[in-house]
């Protein structure tokens, strides 16, 4: 009998789910993407309705952010130009937050400056008025830098609290909250490489190639991480016929995206160690296609990252290898049927590899000017955003 009851107790209840579920108003609400009906059946239609508007509200989030750390980068190239990295000579993550504001305390600041190599060296006849043009563009860099760490760790607490993110995204989230706060202790750990003492050598003092590369290139990666995450959740994927071509297409675009992601950062050798003051000729390296100095150190690896005619010379080759992969890309791109965004996408990324490439000998011919390379070295950024996207365009639709 109780069985008997509790079967009819459930058809009734399929019954009054069914009838709900054709209602007008239930089909409306579905329909406005709001979740607002009180039944049991509507709370699970809201659950989906509720994960895309999450989906693209983290997707603004992510690309907000990534458009931050390209600004970081942005402004730690022209940091770099105007030599001005070396002017804080201390680190707080509070206190420096708040620059001198008092005459005592500007020359406290700058006598500070005073004690370290590039005063000694480089600028031992600056005034207080020129220190605070660079303390001031070291500290905006540093208080960009403080920016971006908040966008990013704020929000995602929030977020997180509110049960926006999947068990997926938490991961990638907690991996890029992670990676801006090692974004900021490399920062640091680069500029102290400047600021030591080195009785043997008499050169210019900057800071060390490898740590401004490492610097760099976890910036390029915490951005394209940013960049990649937020366009897969804002762009809908392509529903492309499966075919060899296609899987060509995506390999090939993967390849040039990780060539040009290789020749930006080659770029942070070139800054490291002013090589584009080297050789300011082109095609040719002074007289020769192939320097005589292009192996002067030993061991032979030491010169791709220590030798500024080499490290030149490597990012002539990178960049040239870069122009004629996007290239290629677009020719073969061409032919196919590809989605309108796509081709888009492709079409943007040859025009602005070409306009890269202008810039990039237009800075070595005229000795590196500031604003031009600073628009070069913007433009390596803006290259890898098309590629970027291009390989949003060409993802796979998940099954």
């Amino acid at each position: 009998m109780m069985l008997l009851r509790l079967a009819m107790c459930r058809c009734q209840a399929a019954r009054n789910l069914q009838q709900i579920q054709r209602t007008p108003l239930r089909q409306w609400l579905l329909q406005r993407g709001q979740n607002t009906v009180s039944s049991g059946a509507a709370s699970v239609g809201s659950v989906s309705i509720r994960s895309a508007a999450s989906d693209r509200l983290i997707g603004r989030w992510l690309l907000g952010c990534s458009g931050l750390v390209l600004g970081a980068v942005v402004l730690g190239g022209v940091t770099r130009l105007t030599e001005s990295g070396l002017s804080m000579v201390d680190w707080h993550l509070v206190k420096e937050m708040k620059p001198p504001q008092t005459q005592a305390e500007w020359e406290q600041e700058f006598a500070k400056y005073q004690q370290f190599p590039e005063f000694k060296i480089m600028n031992h006849d600056m005034t207080l008025t020129e220190f605070k043009f660079i303390f001031y563009m070291e500290w905006g860099h540093r208080m960009w830098g403080r920016l971006v760490g908040l966008a990013y760790i704020l929000p995602a607490a929030y977020f997180w609290r509110r049960g926006y993110f999947s068990r997926s995204m938490k991961t990638r989230v907690l991996g890029l909250c992670g990676f801006v706060v090692f974004q900021g202790l490399l920062g640091w750990y680069m500029v102290k490489s400047g600021l030591e003492e080195k009785p043997e050598s008499y050169d210019v003092p900057r800071v060390s190639q490898y740590r401004l590369a490492a610097h760099l290139g976890s910036a390029l990666l915490l951005y394209a991480a940013s960049l990649w995450t937020g366009l897969t959740l804002l762009l809908p994927a392509n529903r492309m016929p499966d075919s060899r071509q296609l899987l060509n297409l995506r390999r090939f675009a993967k390849m040039t995206g990780g060539l040009v992601f290789l020749t930006a950062l080659s770029g942070a050798f070139v800054a490291g160690l002013d090589a584009g003051l080297v050789y300011n000729s082109f095609p040719k390296m002074g007289e020769r296609w192939i320097p005589d100095d292009l192996l002067a150190f030993s061991p032979a690896l030491k010169n791709v990252f220590e030798n500024p005619t080499t490290v030149q010379f490597d990012h002539r080759i990178l960049g040239i290898g870069s122009l004629t992969a996007i290239t290629g890309l677009y020719l073969f791109s061409r032919r196919m049927i590809l989605p309108r965004r796509a081709k888009m996408a492709i079409s943007l990324l040859t025009a602005m590899a070409y306009t890269q490439v202008v810039l990039g000998i237009s800075t070595l011919l005229l000795y590196v000017p500031t604003p031009l390379a600073a628009t070069h070295q913007s433009g390596s950024v803006a290259l890898l955003t098309f590629a970027i996207w291009v390989l949003a365009e060409l993802r796979k639709v998940p099954k």
